[in-house]
Protein backbone atom coordinates (compact mmCIF):
# COMPACT_ATOMS: atom_id res chain seq x y z
CA UNK A 1 0.00 0.00 0.00
CA UNK A 2 1.22 3.73 -1.02
CA UNK A 3 2.05 6.36 1.85
CA UNK A 4 -1.01 9.14 2.50
CA UNK A 5 1.48 12.01 0.95
CA UNK A 6 -0.26 13.25 -2.35
CA UNK A 7 2.44 12.78 -4.59
CA UNK A 8 2.60 17.44 -6.00
CA UNK A 9 4.62 17.88 -8.44
CA UNK A 10 7.77 18.94 -8.04
CA UNK A 11 10.19 19.66 -10.56
CA UNK A 12 13.22 20.40 -8.15
CA UNK A 13 14.77 19.36 -5.17
CA UNK A 14 17.57 21.16 -3.52
CA UNK A 15 20.76 20.32 -0.97
CA UNK A 16 23.86 20.95 0.03
CA UNK A 17 27.33 19.45 1.67
CA UNK A 18 29.77 17.10 0.79
CA UNK A 19 32.50 17.61 -2.09
CA UNK A 20 33.06 13.41 -1.36
CA UNK A 21 30.22 12.29 -3.83
CA UNK A 22 29.65 15.15 -5.83
CA UNK A 23 30.97 13.06 -9.12
CA UNK A 24 28.59 10.66 -8.81
CA UNK A 25 25.83 13.05 -7.46
CA UNK A 26 26.57 15.08 -10.59
CA UNK A 27 25.83 12.36 -13.06
CA UNK A 28 23.08 10.82 -11.23
CA UNK A 29 21.32 13.89 -11.34
CA UNK A 30 21.45 14.10 -15.35
CA UNK A 31 20.25 10.64 -15.70
CA UNK A 32 17.47 11.48 -13.21
CA UNK A 33 16.49 14.84 -14.92
CA UNK A 34 16.38 12.74 -18.37
CA UNK A 35 14.39 9.58 -16.97
CA UNK A 36 11.44 12.02 -14.43
CA UNK A 37 12.19 15.21 -15.65
CA UNK A 38 13.39 16.23 -12.15
CA UNK A 39 15.82 18.49 -11.31
CA UNK A 40 18.61 17.63 -8.62
CA UNK A 41 20.10 21.01 -7.59
CA UNK A 42 23.48 20.22 -5.30
CA UNK A 43 25.25 22.80 -4.02
CA UNK A 44 28.91 21.11 -2.94
CA UNK A 45 29.75 23.35 0.00
CA UNK A 46 31.50 20.66 2.16
CA UNK A 47 29.82 18.52 4.80
CA UNK A 48 30.24 21.50 7.70
CA UNK A 49 28.02 23.18 5.42
CA UNK A 50 25.59 20.47 4.18
CA UNK A 51 24.73 19.59 8.18
CA UNK A 52 24.73 23.50 8.54
CA UNK A 53 22.20 23.95 5.98
CA UNK A 54 20.11 20.62 7.02
CA UNK A 55 19.57 22.13 10.79
CA UNK A 56 18.52 25.70 9.44
CA UNK A 57 16.11 24.17 7.01
CA UNK A 58 17.32 26.07 4.16
CA UNK A 59 17.82 22.76 1.89
CA UNK A 60 15.40 19.56 1.44
CA UNK A 61 18.46 17.76 2.42
CA UNK A 62 22.47 17.86 3.92
CA UNK A 63 25.02 15.65 2.60
CA UNK A 64 27.96 14.65 4.68
CA UNK A 65 31.23 12.21 4.91
CA UNK A 66 31.22 13.10 8.65
CA UNK A 67 28.15 10.67 9.83
CA UNK A 68 26.12 12.55 12.89
CA UNK A 69 25.86 10.36 16.19
CA UNK A 70 22.62 9.07 17.11
CA UNK A 71 22.41 11.69 19.68
CA UNK A 72 22.76 14.51 17.88
CA UNK A 73 20.42 12.67 14.97
CA UNK A 74 17.59 12.70 17.94
CA UNK A 75 18.57 16.46 19.09
CA UNK A 76 17.61 17.82 15.88
CA UNK A 77 14.94 15.92 14.55
CA UNK A 78 16.76 14.02 11.58
CA UNK A 79 17.87 10.63 10.15
CA UNK A 80 20.65 10.10 8.29
CA UNK A 81 21.60 7.12 5.69
CA UNK A 82 24.21 6.00 3.91
CA UNK A 83 24.93 6.54 0.42
CA UNK A 84 27.48 5.55 -1.12
CA UNK A 85 31.18 4.29 -0.20
CA UNK A 86 34.84 5.30 -1.69
CA UNK A 87 38.30 6.32 -0.56
CA UNK A 88 39.98 8.97 0.26
CA UNK A 89 43.62 9.48 -1.36
CA UNK A 90 46.88 10.98 -0.62
CA UNK A 91 48.28 12.78 -3.68
CA UNK A 92 51.39 14.14 -4.49
CA UNK A 93 53.12 16.10 -7.07
CA UNK A 94 56.88 15.11 -7.04
CA UNK A 95 58.11 16.00 -10.56
CA UNK A 96 60.03 12.75 -12.36
CA UNK A 97 57.80 10.36 -9.83
CA UNK A 98 55.94 7.70 -11.17
CA UNK A 99 52.50 7.03 -10.79
CA UNK A 100 51.99 5.11 -7.58
CA UNK A 101 55.37 4.27 -6.79
CA UNK A 102 55.57 5.97 -3.85
CA UNK A 103 55.00 4.07 -0.31
CA UNK A 104 53.80 5.55 2.96
CA UNK A 105 52.69 4.02 6.39
CA UNK A 106 50.23 5.77 8.35
CA UNK A 107 53.32 7.18 11.22
CA UNK A 108 54.57 8.79 8.50
CA UNK A 109 52.17 9.88 6.48
CA UNK A 110 51.07 11.23 9.90
CA UNK A 111 54.24 13.43 10.52
CA UNK A 112 54.12 15.04 6.66
CA UNK A 113 51.04 16.12 7.58
CA UNK A 114 52.40 17.43 11.63
CA UNK A 115 55.26 19.06 9.95
CA UNK A 116 57.81 16.82 11.38
CA UNK A 117 59.09 15.59 8.11
CA UNK A 118 60.15 18.56 5.98
CA UNK A 119 62.00 17.37 2.80
CA UNK A 120 60.77 14.67 0.25
CA UNK A 121 64.60 12.51 1.17
CA UNK A 122 63.86 11.98 4.40
CA UNK A 123 65.44 9.32 6.03
CA UNK A 124 62.07 7.88 7.05
CA UNK A 125 60.65 8.59 3.79
CA UNK A 126 63.42 7.16 2.30
CA UNK A 127 63.28 4.09 4.44
CA UNK A 128 60.04 2.87 2.55
CA UNK A 129 61.44 3.53 -0.58
CA UNK A 130 64.92 2.71 -0.85
CA UNK A 131 64.31 2.31 -4.92
CA UNK A 132 63.17 5.48 -5.32
CA UNK A 133 65.17 8.60 -6.06
CA UNK A 134 63.90 10.82 -4.10
CA UNK A 135 64.68 14.97 -4.03
CA UNK A 136 65.83 17.61 -1.45
CA UNK A 137 62.96 19.79 -2.09
CA UNK A 138 60.59 21.05 1.20
CA UNK A 139 56.94 19.33 1.53
CA UNK A 140 54.46 21.65 1.01
CA UNK A 141 51.11 19.78 2.84
CA UNK A 142 47.98 21.06 1.15
CA UNK A 143 44.70 20.48 3.31
CA UNK A 144 41.11 21.33 3.22
CA UNK A 145 39.99 24.78 4.20
CA UNK A 146 36.77 24.53 4.76
CA UNK A 147 34.50 21.69 7.26
CA UNK A 148 34.95 18.57 5.41
CA UNK A 149 33.70 15.10 5.73
CA UNK A 150 36.91 13.95 3.93
CA UNK A 151 39.07 15.79 6.20
CA UNK A 152 36.75 13.79 9.26
CA UNK A 153 37.81 10.28 7.45
CA UNK A 154 41.16 11.32 6.77
CA UNK A 155 42.29 12.63 10.14
CA UNK A 156 39.98 9.65 11.66
CA UNK A 157 42.82 7.55 10.24
CA UNK A 158 45.31 9.65 11.24
CA UNK A 159 44.38 9.63 14.71
CA UNK A 160 43.89 5.70 14.52
CA UNK A 161 47.51 5.04 13.31
CA UNK A 162 49.65 7.74 14.65
CA UNK A 163 49.50 8.93 18.65
CA UNK A 164 51.47 11.77 17.83
CA UNK A 165 48.77 13.24 15.39
CA UNK A 166 46.10 11.63 18.40
CA UNK A 167 47.43 13.76 21.03
CA UNK A 168 48.01 16.98 19.01
CA UNK A 169 45.66 17.45 16.25
CA UNK A 170 42.47 14.50 17.04
CA UNK A 171 39.50 13.76 14.41
CA UNK A 172 37.00 16.35 13.15
CA UNK A 173 35.24 17.74 9.83
CA UNK A 174 38.08 20.82 10.66
CA UNK A 175 41.06 20.93 12.55
CA UNK A 176 43.99 23.13 13.65
CA UNK A 177 46.20 21.96 10.79
CA UNK A 178 50.08 22.68 11.92
CA UNK A 179 51.29 23.33 8.90
CA UNK A 180 50.54 23.72 5.09
CA UNK A 181 48.09 25.61 2.63
CA UNK A 182 44.57 25.25 2.49
CA UNK A 183 42.03 24.83 -0.46
CA UNK A 184 38.06 24.45 -0.59
CA UNK A 185 36.88 21.57 -1.67
CA UNK A 186 38.17 18.22 -3.24
CA UNK A 187 38.88 20.49 -6.23
CA UNK A 188 40.61 23.34 -4.76
CA UNK A 189 43.04 20.46 -2.76
CA UNK A 190 43.36 18.92 -6.27
CA UNK A 191 44.40 22.29 -7.67
CA UNK A 192 47.10 23.00 -5.44
CA UNK A 193 48.70 19.68 -5.13
CA UNK A 194 48.65 20.44 -9.09
CA UNK A 195 49.84 23.23 -9.45
CA UNK A 196 53.26 23.23 -6.32
CA UNK A 197 55.55 20.85 -6.92
CA UNK A 198 56.83 19.26 -3.78
CA UNK A 199 53.60 19.24 -2.38
CA UNK A 200 50.98 16.08 -0.89
CA UNK A 201 47.44 16.79 -0.01
CA UNK A 202 44.09 14.44 0.49
CA UNK A 203 41.05 13.90 -2.46
CA UNK A 204 38.23 11.79 -2.88
CA UNK A 205 39.02 9.29 -5.18
CA UNK A 206 36.97 10.40 -8.31
CA UNK A 207 38.76 13.69 -7.89
CA UNK A 208 42.61 12.06 -8.13
CA UNK A 209 41.20 10.00 -11.65
CA UNK A 210 39.75 12.73 -13.05
CA UNK A 211 43.03 15.29 -12.29
CA UNK A 212 45.22 12.71 -13.09
CA UNK A 213 47.21 12.81 -9.88
CA UNK A 214 49.93 11.12 -8.58
CA UNK A 215 48.89 8.69 -5.69
CA UNK A 216 50.68 6.95 -2.53
CA UNK A 217 50.08 3.46 -1.79
CA UNK A 218 49.59 2.68 2.05
CA UNK A 219 50.62 0.41 4.34
CA UNK A 220 47.16 -0.95 5.38
CA UNK A 221 45.76 -2.47 8.77
CA UNK A 222 47.11 -6.30 7.58
CA UNK A 223 50.58 -4.57 6.70
CA UNK A 224 50.43 -4.99 3.26
CA UNK A 225 51.60 -1.62 0.91
CA UNK A 226 48.11 -1.35 -1.54
CA UNK A 227 46.63 1.23 -3.91
CA UNK A 228 43.53 2.93 -4.07
CA UNK A 229 40.63 1.21 -6.16
CA UNK A 230 37.11 0.07 -6.05
CA UNK A 231 38.31 -3.61 -5.13
CA UNK A 232 40.18 -1.89 -2.29
CA UNK A 233 37.41 0.32 -1.04
CA UNK A 234 34.99 -2.89 -1.45
CA UNK A 235 37.32 -5.00 0.89
CA UNK A 236 37.58 -2.14 3.61
CA UNK A 237 33.46 -2.41 3.18
CA UNK A 238 32.51 -5.62 3.04
CA UNK A 239 32.92 -6.35 7.18
CA UNK A 240 30.46 -2.77 7.73
CA UNK A 241 27.77 -4.17 9.90
CA UNK A 242 25.62 -1.56 9.29
CA UNK A 243 22.83 -3.44 11.65
CA UNK A 244 23.98 -2.57 14.55
CA UNK A 245 25.03 0.53 13.91
CA UNK A 246 23.01 3.10 15.98
CA UNK A 247 21.57 6.09 13.38
CA UNK A 248 23.80 3.85 10.59
CA UNK A 249 26.69 6.09 12.23
CA UNK A 250 30.37 3.89 10.12
CA UNK A 251 33.70 5.01 9.92
CA UNK A 252 35.29 2.68 7.75
CA UNK A 253 39.05 3.68 8.37
CA UNK A 254 42.09 1.29 9.38
CA UNK A 255 39.72 -1.73 8.15
CA UNK A 256 41.46 -5.53 8.25
CA UNK A 257 41.91 -7.42 5.06
CA UNK A 258 44.64 -8.11 3.12
CA UNK A 259 43.56 -5.37 0.19
CA UNK A 260 41.36 -3.03 2.48
CA UNK A 261 42.38 0.43 1.29
CA UNK A 262 42.80 2.21 4.50
CA UNK A 263 41.21 5.34 4.34
CA UNK A 264 37.41 4.40 2.93
CA UNK A 265 34.22 5.75 3.72
CA UNK A 266 30.88 6.53 3.37
CA UNK A 267 28.91 9.66 2.38
CA UNK A 268 25.28 10.40 4.37
CA UNK A 269 22.11 11.93 3.11
CA UNK A 270 20.41 13.85 6.08
CA UNK A 271 17.15 14.37 6.07
CA UNK A 272 14.27 15.61 8.66
CA UNK A 273 11.83 13.00 10.22
CA UNK A 274 8.98 14.88 10.85
CA UNK A 275 8.65 16.34 7.38
CA UNK A 276 7.06 19.94 7.35
CA UNK A 277 6.76 19.43 3.23
CA UNK A 278 6.27 15.69 2.83
CA UNK A 279 5.48 15.84 -0.81
CA UNK A 280 9.61 17.42 -1.16
CA UNK A 281 10.67 15.28 1.05
CA UNK A 282 9.23 12.42 -0.78
CA UNK A 283 10.66 13.33 -3.65
CA UNK A 284 14.12 13.68 -2.58
CA UNK A 285 13.49 9.86 -1.19
CA UNK A 286 12.48 8.97 -4.63
CA UNK A 287 16.16 10.49 -5.87
CA UNK A 288 17.90 8.40 -3.90
CA UNK A 289 15.86 5.24 -4.06
CA UNK A 290 16.00 5.33 -7.97
CA UNK A 291 20.05 6.24 -7.56
CA UNK A 292 20.44 3.10 -5.25
CA UNK A 293 18.50 0.80 -7.86
CA UNK A 294 20.00 2.70 -11.08
CA UNK A 295 22.95 4.36 -10.16
CA UNK A 296 25.17 1.99 -9.69
CA UNK A 297 27.03 1.08 -13.10
CA UNK A 298 27.33 4.52 -12.64
CA UNK A 299 28.89 4.80 -9.47
CA UNK A 300 31.41 1.63 -9.81
CA UNK A 301 32.36 3.87 -13.39
CA UNK A 302 33.85 6.76 -10.76
CA UNK A 303 35.30 3.76 -8.61
CA UNK A 304 32.56 4.64 -6.10
CA UNK A 305 31.35 1.25 -3.96
CA UNK A 306 27.29 1.37 -4.33
CA UNK A 307 25.64 0.00 -1.00
CA UNK A 308 24.66 -3.31 -0.52
CA UNK A 309 21.15 -4.86 -1.82
CA UNK A 310 20.37 -5.56 2.23
CA UNK A 311 21.60 -2.13 3.50
CA UNK A 312 19.14 -0.30 0.65
CA UNK A 313 16.17 -2.38 2.10
CA UNK A 314 17.22 -1.65 5.73
CA UNK A 315 17.45 1.69 4.84
CA UNK A 316 13.84 1.72 2.73
CA UNK A 317 12.65 0.35 5.91
CA UNK A 318 13.68 3.40 7.86
CA UNK A 319 12.48 5.77 5.96
CA UNK A 320 8.75 3.84 6.39
CA UNK A 321 9.46 3.51 10.05
CA UNK A 322 11.10 6.95 11.21
CA UNK A 323 9.26 10.09 8.24
CA UNK A 324 6.50 11.48 9.12
CA UNK A 325 4.59 14.16 7.82
CA UNK A 326 2.98 16.61 10.30
CA UNK A 327 -0.30 14.44 10.66
CA UNK A 328 1.76 11.56 11.48
CA UNK A 329 1.45 10.01 7.85
CA UNK A 330 4.23 7.93 6.85
CA UNK A 331 5.83 10.00 3.94
CA UNK A 332 7.64 6.52 1.87
CA UNK A 333 5.86 3.21 1.86
CA UNK A 334 7.57 -0.23 0.33
CA UNK A 335 5.16 -0.06 -2.65
CA UNK A 336 7.14 3.90 -3.60
CA UNK A 337 10.65 2.05 -4.28
CA UNK A 338 11.68 1.74 -7.73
Amino acid sequence: MASGVAQAEIKQINGAGATFPYPVYSQWADAYHKAKGVEFNYQAIGSGGGIKQVKAKTVDFGASDAPLKAEELDKHGLMQFPMIMGGVVPVVNIHGLGMGHMRLDGEVLADVFLGKIKYWDDKAIKALNPELKLPHRAITVVHRSDGSGTTFIYTNYLTKVSKSWADKVGNNKSVDWPVGVGGKGNQGVANYVNRINGSIGYVEYAYALQNKMNYVRLKNHDGHYVAPTAENFQSAAAGADWQHAPGYYMVLTDQPGAKSWPITGASFILVYKQADKPEVTKAVLKFFDWSYHHGQSMAEKLDYVPMPEAVVRMVEATWANDIKGADGTAVWSAADSM
